[in-house]
């Protein structure tokens, strides 16, 4: 749902977008073949990115995910900032709230559901697993002679 984008803001180097307030993620959908995921909006053609997918979810009160999945090649992130509901990885239950964060391997068995009477906000961050071969202390480069770039 591409009319819900507010602006987007494109540079040689970046893509910026205003997607609205996280109630409003809940108006974005997913379509999958045979059925479509409300409060669902991924990134990854919104914002150009080549090397990981992300999403940003509500699953709204009462709502179990109607399936349970693994991936062919992508890790999973999932990082709750919203609500609180039910994660399981394997038939392993893990209690999820605001600030609550799993990483599931390729193989894991997931689902998850909202078990509460609030609205469950969460991003999920996917990447091909076993693929970082740097992070940021090894990526970062300072540009030098910029100390203060608000300047």
């Amino acid at each position: 749902m591409e009319k819900m984008v507010e602006k987007i803001l494109q540079g040689d180097h970046f893509t910026a977008a205003q997607v609205g307030e996280w109630e409003q993620v809940g108006g974005y959908a997913t379509e999958f073949p045979g059925f479509t995921a409300n409060g669902k909006l991924f990134l990854k053609d919104l914002l150009g990115m080549t090397g990981m997918e992300i999403s940003m979810n509500v699953l709204p009160a009462g709502v179990v995910m109607p399936f349970q999945h693994q991936h062919k090649e992508n890790e999973e992130v999932y990082i709750f900032v919203k609500g609180s509901g039910q994660f399981m990885v394997d038939g392993q239950e893990i209690p999820v709230q605001e600030g609550t964060v799993i990483r599931v391997g390729t193989e894991g068995n997931r689902s998850w559901r909202n078990n509460s009477t609030e609205d469950l906000h969460y991003i999920v961050i996917q990447a091909k697993e076993h693929s970082l071969t740097q992070a940021t202390l090894g990526d970062g480069i300072v540009i030098p002679g910029r100390p203060d770039a608000w300047k």
